[in-house]
């Protein structure tokens, strides 16, 4: 099956699968993107996480962070995260993303992207403490990168999307326990881009 791009002429195209994801792009304006990204940047506790692969200790790709209500931890890749607590400027993304969502989530991963080189492996949000079928709301800003979506057991059914600055998806139903989703590397000279993925911790 050929590739299948959510965009026609930079709107949202027919495409989309609506039980899975919905792509909202501007929904942020851009003075709230202008007075935003400097904090985020700035005063965020950002992190470069280790992961065990191939039997050796590697630097994640990335800068993350774990914000959240008291005592949602969250497990991931076989460590374990306690929140910051909440941000005056995490709770007013939250309270738009809430409203937006009609859902009330209780913790945020923060991933900074430095440039291209900067990524996100194939993986599946399908932690158990994320419960079943769980809604995961993305917020964008910064630099365009391409988030790519493919079905678990055929790799010939997927989806690329450019995720906007100051733009929300809202990934829902089934996807996180039949698909799997990536932001991949890019030799282009890309800036910085922060992602917010919102969750419910149970």
């Amino acid at each position: 099956m050929e590739q299948l791009n959510m965009f026609d002429n930079g709107t949202q195209s027919s495409k989309l699968p609506p039980e899975l994801m919905v792509y909202y792009p501007g929904f942020f304006t851009r003075e709230e993107e202008a007075t935003l990204i400097p904090i985020l940047r700035d005063t965020i506790s950002w992190k470069q996480e280790t992961i065990q692969m191939y039997g050796k200790l590697l630097n994640t790709p990335r800068l993350t962070a774990w914000y959240g209500d008291n005592s949602k931890t969250y497990a991931f890749s076989g460590k374990k995260y306690d929140p910051y607590p909440w941000t005056s400027e995490l709770l007013f993304i939250k309270d738009k993303v809430d409203a937006a969502c009609g859902i009330t989530f209780n913790s945020v991963l923060l991933n900074l992207y430095r440039n291209g080189n900067d990524s996100v492996a194939w993986h599946a949000d399908d932690e158990p403490e994320l419960g079943h079928n769980p809604t995961i709301a993305s917020v964008s800003f910064g630099q365009v990168r391409r988030f790519d979506v493919r079905h678990k057991q055929d790799h010939k059914l997927k989806y690329s999307i450019e995720l906007e600055s100051g733009s929300l998806l809202i990934m829902k139903g089934n996807l996180q326990h039949q698909w799997e989703h990536c932001v991949p590397k890019s030799t282009s000279a890309f800036k910085e881009r922060i992602n917010l993925t919102f969750r419910i911790i149970s």
